[in-house]
């Protein structure tokens, strides 16, 4: 039998990426093609880039030129892919560069480079499609691109404006990846709050009835599929309120990863981001009080031009008094491109260094006093992994890859994706250890 066309795959950057890289293969090996875990056994390579920041550019740029001396043939595609000279200056060699979700593009240079088998009886790819996650969790992208214009970020250059897509598409979607296994959707888009938006929510058909394009609608509907639905990258705008008694109810996970950035109001205002440090902790308080288990995750950005150590002490204030569960902090870089580049007093790096250090240490002792709560209690967690040492699970306040684990003794062999109930017995900064309840 003839060997069938073999692609190899190189994924970077965020989750929205790896969706991409998804959409990709899954076309790939619908056509007929092979996927190859390493760079010997394919005939060609796919980069999938990331752009946003210098350092994830270099190391884009690294995985290219990696590819080339290690396979030789090579399409680069993703959100360095806009900057084709770049790509082809550092790497004369690539055979074709596309820009981001350029889907289509990607697969004629694909073909273009290695013709797809011609066999019309094959089918190879599953209805949910090719999936770079584990079984049992799955990144569902309602949205592509942003209309914010935050002064450190070059998305929407990147990507464009919100583009959403209908609730009926991605019931259809989330429903094939349930019937497959998969007991875990993370929801995600470049800003999650605004779906629905820029085609004025409309309703499209799912089941014999219309659903609205809008997020409360959309997670209401998402409930009927008894998997865990957890929100990513959502903007605190006042309709967020409606998901709270969805969460509540136990519909909707009691988390929300919502990227504060900042505290300061002049930072803030630097960043072009909406300052309301005052109103969003009444906020907090108010889905605490209406869902006491809700995990709030955040990102922030330390030493961005013109923070002050007073802008820095406000910030460290400001998240002493909020009480996040989950924070990531970055230290800010220029990104080629954005708006900020431009602007004065630069802060030196090593204060940027000292000051993120600074943020981590007050955080961790938070994340601590926060996950001692739940010594005693029994709460449900979801299975990764199993091994005759030990259980790897997550709790509802664990987002995969990015926040804690809860850790049980080996038992019987537990599949990834079952859900069970775990009594806390101790805590660290950022992980629970339990035991089956």
């Amino acid at each position: 039998m003839q060997r069938p066309p073999t692609i190899g795959f190189v994924s970077l950057g965020c989750p929205k990426a790896l969706v991409d890289s998804e959409r990709i293969l899954s076309r790939l090996r619908a056509e007929g093609y092979a996927t190859a875990p390493d760079y010997a056994g394919a005939d060609v390579v796919v980069v999938n880039t990331c752009g946003f920041l210098e350092t994830a550019r270099t190391e884009s740029l690294d995985a290219i030129g990696e590819a080339l001396a290690e396979n030789g043939r090579v399409i680069v595609t993703g959100c360095l892919g806009a900057e084709a000279k770049l790509i082809r200056d550092a790497h004369p060699g690539v055979l074709a560069v596309t820009g981001p979700h350029q889907y289509e593009a990607v697969v004629a240079a694909v073909h273009a480079a290695l013709p797809p088998p011609h066999d019309p009886f094959l089918e190879l790819v599953p209805p949910q499609g090719v999936k770079l996650t584990p079984r049992h969790y799955a990144y569902l992208k309602i949205a592509e691109g942003c209309n914010h214009r935050c002064s450190f970020c070059i998305i929407p250059k990147l990507r464009g404006r919100l583009a959403s897509r209908s609730a009926g598409d991605v019931l259809d979607e989330a429903a094939a990846l349930a019937a497959a296994g998969v007991r875990e959707l993370l929801i995600i888009s470049q800003d999650t709050s605004a779906y629905g938006a820029d085609i004025r929510y409309a309703r499209s058909p799912w089941r014999g009835r219309m659903i609205k394009a809008r997020l409360t609608e959309l997670c209401a509907a998402l409930a009927e599929l008894d998997v865990w639905v957890r929100l990513h990258y959502v903007y605190p705008y006042p309709h967020v309120d409606e998901l709270l008694p969805l969460m509540a109810e136990g519909e909707l996970l009691p988390y929300l990863d919502i990227p504060f950035q900042h505290a300061s109001p002049a930072v803030l205002k630097a960043m072009r981001r909406p300052a309301a440090d005052a109103a969003t902790l009444a906020r907090l308080a108010a889905w605490r009080a209406l869902v006491p288990d809700l995990t709030v995750r955040s990102s922030f950005i330390v030493g961005f031009p013109g923070e002050t150590e007073r802008d820095f002490e406000y910030l460290l204030e400001w998240l002493a008094a909020a009480e996040l569960d989950r924070v990531g902090c970055f230290r800010y870089e220029p990104v080629a491109g954005a708006a900020s580049n431009v602007l004065p007093n630069a802060v030196p790096a090593e204060i940027i260094e000292e000051r993120w250090h600074r943020l981590m240490d007050a955080q961790r002792a938070i994340s601590a006093r926060r996950l001692a709560r739940k010594i005693g209690r029994t709460i449900p967690v979801i299975v990764d992994t199993a091994t005759p040492e030990r259980i790897v699970a997550r709790s509802m306040g664990d987002a995969p890859e990015i926040d804690g684990s809860v850790f049980l003794p080996a038992g019987s062999a537990i599949p990834p994706g079952t859900v069970l109930d775990a009594r806390v017995e101790r805590a660290d900064d950022y992980d629970l250890w339990a035991v089956p309840a």
